[in-house]
């Protein structure tokens, strides 16, 4: 093998391990920028829909959970719960959900797809605040001798009953929030998402 042989092979052999190790390094170089364009997991999952399973949540009971960063409550009404609802249509603000907070589906008397399970945002539509669970009947939990059940918002004290609708003459202008929604199976429930061709 003549000397000019040696000196060829040997520059083909570090031109092609100089290229090799420069596409490693440009591709290491373009894998962080690629994924910066991706939404991150903190991102994705502050818009994604929640998965809930309910199977366990008794009658009368409530349940939080997070979704896009808001409270919702899921909330097995009881029958005496579902009851007060007709009695009550004279003192809301918007008895019939006429105001848009609310999917088609959950435009009925509960605001519901099932009439027990209420699913609603956690916040208050007067100034975002969050207000709290006020179950029990009459004055028992500091509200009036009628009170009926339902939610205080005890920042300026709009009150709502048990399908998330206002009380006339509050603060709040509107009924609490129906996020879209739809049942996966019997006991588990998808929030954030309407069922394709429901």
């Amino acid at each position: 093998m003549s000397n000019e042989c040696k000196v060829d092979c040997g520059r083909r052999r570090l031109v092609v391990t100089t290229a090799a190790v420069g596409g490693v390094g440009a591709l290491a170089a373009l894998v962080p920028f690629v994924s910066s364009l991706l939404p991150s997991e903190r991102a994705k999952a502050a818009g994604a829909p929640v998965e809930v399973d309910i199977s366990k949540l008794e009658s009368g009971q409530m349940m939080t959970v997070e979704w896009r960063g808001k409270p919702v409550w899921i909330i097995n009404r009881n029958k005496e719960m579902l009851e007060t609802l007709a009695k009550l249509d004279d003192q809301m603000a918007d008895p019939k959900s006429e105001k848009k907070m609310q999917p088609d589906y959950a435009k009925n008397e509960t605001r519901s797809i099932k009439p027990e399970i209420m699913v609603t945002v956690g916040i208050c539509t007067h100034l975002g605040c969050s207000p709290s669970s006020k179950f029990k009947k009459g004055a028992e939990e500091g509200m009036a001798a009628d009170w009926q059940g339902g939610f205080l918002c005890p920042c300026h004290g709009s009150t709502f009953d048990f399908a998330g609708r206002v009380y006339k003459s509050k603060p709040a202008p509107d009924n609490l929030e129906v996020p879209p929604h739809y049942y996966i199976a019997d006991g588990r429930i998808l929030i954030g998402e309407d069922k394709k061709g429901a």
